[in-house]
């Protein structure tokens, strides 16, 4: 067997690996929510992501650079995530490199390494749009390792670089380019040349995650009967004395009837345990973060809502529809959404409280390929939902 007809064979099995690695978690990765679906991010804890790294492999140095011609390297690497940022774990890698010289290397030309490593990378959980371009991680990564040829044991240093693109909503499968550069320490031995093997790889890195997780989508539950408290003594765990146990009062600090959780009676707005439910949508001007005249009485509802309720921390969320681009999406999301927070920071609500956060078209609440659905995602260009994150004390 010659040497392209072996390189031919390595490259067939690097491939057929390589497949059966990608598609085997794709077959058994749940189904995308539809409707109303939350936003994504990271579940708390560790990230576990295997890495396959294939690519053209050629010696930058003699004798290797002299002996051979260009060959294949292939890296695995199992990702476990400690921070955001940084990842540690094992990698596995070899390389092959087929001998051109008439003189055959006193040593094989495949090397096995088996080591580990850590690699520094943006957050997966980085905001932009769900995949693409503007959702890029790049990284760089580095391992100590131990390398075997033919019957040589020896050490080894290898470190990357490269970019890792989502290729899906979830941000589970990541592809992109990467360079490493990969050096095998040889050592003081008889008989042997004694310079080090320096070798550089170019390739495709692809990469199988669990991805984001995806929040509970929001059900429409129907109001419960209203019921009379009983005239009795008022609890030591009724705050705001109005007779609505704190644990069942959604507004614990300031009365309101049974019939309405324990909060006020408003006429634009329902405050619930997780969320302020806007009866009517905000309106801003085309393709603009101006708000509409006619949307200020029910954010002014909304600010009081919020001095009414101190223990509130509130995201202020813009959506919209598939139509246009995602980069334009994104920033006039988040420039709506801005903008609602500045006029409840402008009514007194304190600015700490408050965070603002645009989706673009990532969270659909309707059918994108109809008009009615359209209409349903811009929500009135982005329509703001309040969702509440913990309990505070800031008015």
């Amino acid at each position: 067997m010659n040497a392209n007809t072996r390189l031919i064979s390595i490259l067939r099995g690097v491939a057929a690996g390589t497949t059966l690695l990608l598609v085997t978690p794709a077959a058994h990765a749940q189904p995308e929510p539809e409707g109303d679906a939350p936003p994504l991010r990271l579940a708390p804890g560790l990230k576990l992501s295997l890495s396959v790294e294939p690519g053209l492999a050629v010696a930058l140095s003699d004798p290797q650079s002299e002996r051979t011609d260009a060959g294949l390297g292939q890296t695995l690497k199992l990702l476990f995530g400690v921070t955001r940022y940084l990842a540690i774990g094992p990698t596995a890698a070899f390389t092959t490199l087929p001998d051109a010289s008439s003189t055959p290397m006193s040593t094989s030309g495949t090397a096995w390494a088996f080591g580990g490593g850590a690699r520094l990378m943006r957050p997966h959980d980085a905001p932009g749009g769900a995949a693409g371009w503007y959702a890029i991680s790049p990284w760089i990564d580095a391992d100590l390792l131990y390398v075997r040829t033919g019957g040589l044991d020896r050490l080894g240093f290898a470190t990357a670089a490269g970019l890792a693109i989502p290729l899906d909503d979830r941000r589970r499968f990541w592809i992109g380019p990467y360079a490493r550069y990969f050096q095998i320490f040889q050592g003081d031995r008889v008989g042997f040349d004694n310079r080090d093997a320096r070798i550089l790889e170019l390739g495709v890195s692809l990469e199988v995650g669990f991805g984001l997780e995806q929040r509970q989508a929001r059900v429409a539950t129907a109001e419960p009967t209203a019921v009379a408290p009983a005239p009795v003594e008022v609890p030591a765990s009724d705050r705001d004395h109005d007779g609505v146990l704190d644990a069942t009062d959604n507004c614990p600090d300031v009365a309101g009837p049974a019939a309405n959780f324990g909060c006020p009676v408003y006429e634009k707005i329902i405050v619930k345990q997780d969320k302020l439910e806007l009866k009517e949508k905000i309106a801003f001007a085309w393709d603009s973060a101006l708000l509409d005249e006619t949307s200020r009485p029910l954010l002014d509802e909304v600010a009081q809502a919020l001095k009414d309720n101190a223990n509130f921390r509130v995201q202020v969320e813009g959506h919209a529809s598939s139509e246009g681009g995602d980069a334009h999406n994104q920033t006039l999301s988040e420039a709506r959404a801005t903008a609602v927070l500045d006029y409840l920071v402008a009514r007194g609500v304190a600015k700490e409280r408050l965070v603002a956060n645009g989706f673009s078209s990532s969270v659909p609440a309707g059918n994108n390929s109809t008009a009615a659905g359209r209409v349903t995602n811009r929500r009135v260009e982005f329509v703001v939902d309040f969702i509440i994150l913990k309990e505070g004390n800031t008015p």
